[in-house]
């Protein structure tokens, strides 16, 4: 019976074209953002599984936090999304 729930359960592709699920994202209590945790995030806004403020408040977020996740995957795929990246970008821009 839980597999039929599950089945019928909402979902959206995520970064690497698998199913995304509420229960899949990453645990509310999140503190290490690693790359796949922040594109399963932005896919789950995107495909309006949460929305940017049930997204900020599960995760304790701020909504510019997320909009910039959100920018940084559109501009430069998944490699936006790293710490270090942000970095980098910040220095070229002399930021």
């Amino acid at each position: 019976m839980s597999e039929i729930a599950y089945a019928d359960a909402p979902s959206v592709i995520g970064p690497d074209g698998e199913s995304v699920t509420l229960s899949s994202l990453p645990d509310s209590n999140t503190t290490r953002w690693v790359t796949s945790r922040k594109a399963k995030v932005v896919a789950a806004i995107r495909g309006g599984l949460l929305t940017l403020e049930e997204a900020s408040t599960r995760y304790r977020l701020t909504l510019d936090e997320l909009a910039e996740w959100q920018a940084s995957l559109e501009r430069h795929g998944s490699r936006g999304l790293r710490a270090t990246f942000v970095q980098q970008y910040r220095h070229m821009r002399g930021s």
